[in-house]
């Protein structure tokens, strides 16, 4: 029962957010009314508390998005394809041994 009452609590939330109206406990019990959706008579308190000192838009516009993470996810990719031409140069460093240069020549 409490899933329905947390569930019905954020979409309520969402909505006043949504309309630019202040998220308090009174406004949310009100649109669960009229929304004909009972829930225990301390979720909107509850959820009004835990919002009131939190920008939701600007919250739901940076889901996804983290400071920390795009530069590490950039130098990865990056660090990756380094690795194959550092490969690269030291083959062309090394000269190739063959059977010949060791005395197994194939044709003596």
């Amino acid at each position: 029962m409490s899933t329905k009452d947390e569930a019905s609590c954020v979409y309520a939330s969402l909505i006043l957010a949504d309309d630019d109206i202040a998220v308090t406990s009174e406004k949310i019990q009100t649109l669960l009314k009229a929304a004909g959706v009972t829930v225990e008579p301390y979720w909107p308190g509850l959820f009004a508390k835990a919002l009131e000192s939190t920008d939701i838009k600007s919250l739901l516009s940076n889901v996804g998005s983290s400071v920390g993470a795009a530069p590490a996810a950039a130098a990865a990719p990056a660090a990756a394809a380094a690795e194959p031409a550092k490969e690269e140069k030291k083959k062309e460093e090394e000269p190739e041994e063959s059977d010949d240069d060791m005395g197994f020549g194939l044709f003596d």
